[in-house]
């Protein structure tokens, strides 16, 4: 196996120019840098992460904080992430910890405590989390996806916005009796993108003078959660609304699930909005608005890199989002 040694003699160089060039840990000219790499790579040689972190005090790894990774949204920005850090010669270490878990407190208090990494990218944090502190008094670079946060540079969704604009989407198709499915169950710990994306359909409801009908239907941000839900407030044809509009993809596709097992039309006698652009949203034909979680996992990592190097993000960026209209919405059947 060659070493330094080897690379060194083929480029004609040193042991500690070479050193230096593949490191990055002192000042070598472009033309030599060029040449130990071209001497590195015939010789298969690759740096050790020790070598380079000794030499530039970086370790080159980027720790991922995630609540779950079995949702396709938290999977999709693990992707992201990783898709982008492995061409800058990043690895990344991957923490999975829901809030509320000994996992959670273990990270906080053990692993992230030893600064193994260069920057913190963490997804899906609240704002009244304490983790937001302790992530600051970690005193490394950090950038999160999701919730506005005060402290730290964040790529996030204008959920009232956009929930505004789907349920003016049904009410512009005529509908008038609609509810919104997935508001945090009162058991469970406040969630700020749902109570946004609530108060983004309640503001739409009362502009159009539909006070009168708003009404929120309770549900994890699950399809079987939504399902049993569904199959609850569906039942009762007299009561029954004619559009949805869901907290998330999930949401609307258990809503939509519960509804044809009950003989409800999808859309003549419901119509369903989602958001989030899931991968199914296109095989249960649901109007949604798209986000993209792999291009946040992306950009956050850019935003992330940009401030290792020094330079500063902005604490507030939007993420991309797009009404994607299929045919799960439609105006309501006249009586």
């Amino acid at each position: 196996m060659s070493g330094i040694a080897d690379v060194a003699r083929l480029a004609g160089v040193s042991k500690s120019t070479a050193s230096r060039a593949l490191t990055g840990g002192g000042y070598v000219s472009e033309s030599t840098k060029q040449r130990v790499a071209d001497a590195a790579a015939s010789l298969g040689y690759v740096p050790s992460t020790s070598a380079v972190s000794l030499a530039t005090g970086r370790t080159r790894t980027i720790a991922l904080i995630v609540p779950k990774v079995n949702r396709w949204y938290f999977g999709s920005i693990v992707e992201g992430v990783e898709r982008s850090l492995i061409p800058q010669g990043y690895d990344v270490t991957l923490y999975v910890a829901e809030p509320g878990s000994r996992d959670r407190e273990s990270l906080y208090s053990t692993y992230l405590a030893r600064k193994r990494f260069d920057g913190v990218i963490a997804v899906a944090l609240e704002p009244e989390d304490r983790d937001l502190e302790r992530l600051v008094g970690i005193g490394k670079p950090t950038v999160c996806i999701g919730n506005a946060l005060a402290e730290i540079p964040t790529l996030g969704l204008d959920n009232v916005g956009i929930t505004r604009i789907i349920t003016q989407h049904l009410i512009a198709l005529g509908h008038t009796d609609i509810a919104f499915v997935g508001s945090t169950p009162p058991t469970d710990a406040p969630a700020k993108d749902v109570d946004e994306r609530s108060i983004g359909y309640r503001n739409a409801m009362n502009d159009h003078g539909l006070t009168v009908r708003i009404r929120n239907v309770p549900s994890t941000l699950t399809i079987t959660d939504a399902y049993a839900a569904a199959a609850s407030f569906l039942a009762d044809a007299a009561s029954r609304p004619t559009g949805v509009v869901a907290a998330c993809d999930e949401v609307a596709i258990g809503v939509i699930i519960a509804a044809r097992r009950m003989g409800i039309s999808v859309p003549s006698q419901l119509s369903v909005v989602g958001i989030d652009g899931h991968d199914y949203a296109e095989m249960f034909a649901l109007t949604t608005v798209e986000q993209f979680p792999q291009a946040q996992g992306i950009e956050a990592t850019r935003l992330l890199l940009s401030i290792i190097e020094g330079n500063e993000a902005p604490l507030r960026s939007e993420a991309a989002t797009r009404l994607v209209v299929r045919a799960s919405t439609a105006p309501p059947r006249l009586p």
